[in-house]
This record gives C-alpha cells, sequence and structure tokens, in this order.
C-alpha cells in the first residue's frame, strides 16, 4: 500500500480529472484481495450505493495498531477504499480519529469530482473506521 505522501506526490502530477480517474482506479487494482468470507454483514459499510466491505483488525501492540482489509463492486469506489486504507492502516486508534481524511481527499483535488452518492459512501467509510477507533479508546 502506498504512504499518504506518495499519494499527494503521484496525484499532484495528474493534470486531469480524467488521469486522476484511471489512477483512482489502477490504486482500486491494487488493492490487495479480501477474502470472501470476510465479506460479510458485519463488515459492510452501511451507506454507500456499491457493495463495500471493511475488515478491521487489531494488533497487540502497546498502544494497539489497526489493520485493515477492504474491497468494493465498483472500481472507483475500490480506489476511494484503497486510499483511505492506505491513510488509516498501522495507525493508533487515536492517532486515526486525529486524522483528517476528508481533509486529504481536498488536498488529492478529489472532492469536487466525486458524485454525491460517491461522497456519501465516502463519510460512512470515514464514519465507520472512526467510530471503532473511537470505541477501542472508551
Amino acid at each position: 500500500m502506498m504512504t499518504p505522501e506518495e499519494l499527494l506526490q503521484d496525484f499532484a502530477v495528474l493534470e486531469t480529472w480524467d488521469d486522476r480517474y484511471g489512477y483512482l482506479i489502477d490504486l482500486g487494482r491494487a488493492l490487495p484481495p479480501m477474502a470472501e468470507a470476510d465479506k460479510s454483514e458485519e463488515t459492510r459499510i452501511e451507506g454507500c450505493m456499491s457493495g463495500v466491505w471493511i475488515k478491521i483488525e487489531q494488533t497487540d501492540d502497546t498502544p494497539a495498531r489497526l489493520r485493515f482489509t477492504g474491497d468494493s463492486d465498483a472500481a472507483i469506489v475500490k480506489g476511494l477504499v484503497a486510499i483511505v486504507l492506505s491513510l488509516c492502516n498501522g495507525r493508533s486508534p487515536q492517532d486515526i480519529l486525529d486524522l483528517d481524511i476528508r481533509d486529504f481527499f481536498t488536498q488529492l483535488h478529489l472532492e469536487n469530482h466525486l458524485s454525491p452518492t460517491r461522497k456519501n459512501g465516502l463519510n460512512a467509510m470515514v464514519n465507520t473506521i472512526k467510530a471503532h477507533a473511537a470505541s477501542l479508546i472508551a
């Protein structure tokens, strides 16, 4: 998975929406596969028009770190999943709560090109991940 810095650098050189769109699809294709058994109602993200699944696991480290696997049945959304997981993977619950994921998407110049349903789905992913992180701190 790419680092946030690598994503920012790569998106910075993409001048058109078509270039960003294609790159988003490529990021989705590069997402490590999610086991079919992990695509359950428990891991399904509510609020997404497409099928989106995110599995969250906790490491035994102190502080604990969160590991994510995810998938979508839509190419663009799968690219969004890949970006969200790149931002959150390996972070502590507090680090995830402190992370401004929406601002990161603004820096990538994607926010103006996502349809309202994709924005809702992205928000649902972020809210689910942050709610899980908050539950581990409480």
